[in-house]
């Protein structure tokens, strides 16, 4: 009798792990598949066709500042609503086992901060004393919300919030009823923001290029001899993105970059007279095919960290050198709209 019940007690412990491997397994198995899924970058779209169905759905005509207004309302709900939706401030598998997507969307992020906070302090006002629109004056903030939080409340809560009041603001504005609701297609309005994406881009370059390490003199102080700063800098620094951060440098350009790319298009359609006036139509696209370039699909599992001209490949500094091009570029547009 105690054999008997010894060997029933052997073959229900062995149904029970086998039962909880094959749940593992099973398990383990979707959170791959999910974490694949959910990895794949958003596709892009037309930002004519975005304005054209949401002026549609509101039965509304196309006013100036109504595409790049559509297109900003469109690339934050792709950043919710993608597969997998928001993963930066995921606490359970697979998002929390994801980093390239979550860097990609903060990339995203940051380009839906400054180009708010561009329609909030200067497009959407005559001047520098003129009252900012109030519907933006709540939407740029929200959209400047903690990227990680999970819950009380959470991020996406915050940025759908700011969404429904960039929806509003669209809406006022192609209200010929609301005459208090203006967006200013004027050169300098545009010089303005196209300075922040300027230091963006200078940003990412000079990070992306950080990957194989670089002894670089130090520029800080300008050259400017009356100049000071607050601690004390060798004349040459060291430079170099840590290991672990490399693909997270890599994967936030490349979202940064796919933002841009259709807030440049949108920008394109709204300020088309201009641009043309200031002969920088021409450079405008020239800056997007760079970007453009940025997109292309990246067949290597990872992201390769070789030396310069060394045997491997350095996708970040390939990366590097579209972002540095679009950089210059941007900074002759500048010139082109600082121009009487």
């Amino acid at each position: 009798m105690d054999y008997i019940a010894d060997r029933r007690a052997s073959v229900g412990g062995s149904w029970l792990g086998r039962t909880l491997f094959a749940l593992v397994l099973i398990y383990g198995v979707l959170v791959i598949a999910l974490g694949i899924y959910w990895s794949v970058e958003p596709d892009a779209f037309s930002v004519r066709e975005n304005a054209s169905q949401m002026a549609a759905e509101q039965q509304r005509q196309l006013v100036p500042g109504y595409t790049t207004t559509a297109t900003l309302v469109r690339v934050s709900e792709t950043l919710l609503n993608k597969p997998g939706g928001y993963l930066r401030n995921d606490l359970f598998p697979p998002g929390l086992l994801l980093d390239n997507m979550p860097s990609w969307e903060y990339g995203v992020l940051i380009q839906i901060r400054d180009l708010s906070r561009g329609m909030r302090k200067d497009l959407s006002r005559s001047q520098s004393q003129s009252k900012e629109d109030p519907d933006l004056a709540i939407a740029e903030p929200q959209f400047n919300f903690d990227a990680n939080s999970w819950m009380l409340p959470s991020s996406e809560k915050e940025y759908r919030r700011g969404i429904r009041l960039l929806r509003r603001y669209l809406d006022r504005l192609s209200d010929p009823q609301q005459p208090n609701a203006q967006f200013y297609t004027r050169a300098d309005n545009l010089n303005n923001w196209l300075a922040d994406v300027s230091a963006r881009l200078g940003s990412l370059s000079q990070r992306l290029s950080a990957s194989v390490g670089q002894v670089r003199v130090n520029t800080d102080l300008a050259g400017d001899r009356s100049a000071t700063q607050s601690t004390a800098t060798g004349a040459e620094l060291v430079v170099k993105t840590p290991w672990l951060q490399i693909d997270d440098v890599f994967y936030e350009s490349r979202g940064s970059a796919w933002a841009l790319i259709h807030i440049l298009q949108a920008i394109e359609v709204d300020f088309a007279d201009v641009l043309q006036d200031k002969n920088a139509l021409v450079s405008l696209r020239q800056i997007v095919r760079e970007l453009e370039a940025t997109q292309e699909t990246m067949w290597s599992p990872m992201v390769l960290n070789g030396s310069g001209f060394g045997v491997l490949a350095n996708h970040s500094l390939v990366m590097a050198s579209y972002i540095s091009r679009a950089n210059a570029a941007i900074i002759d547009l500048r010139a082109l709209l600082a121009q009487g």
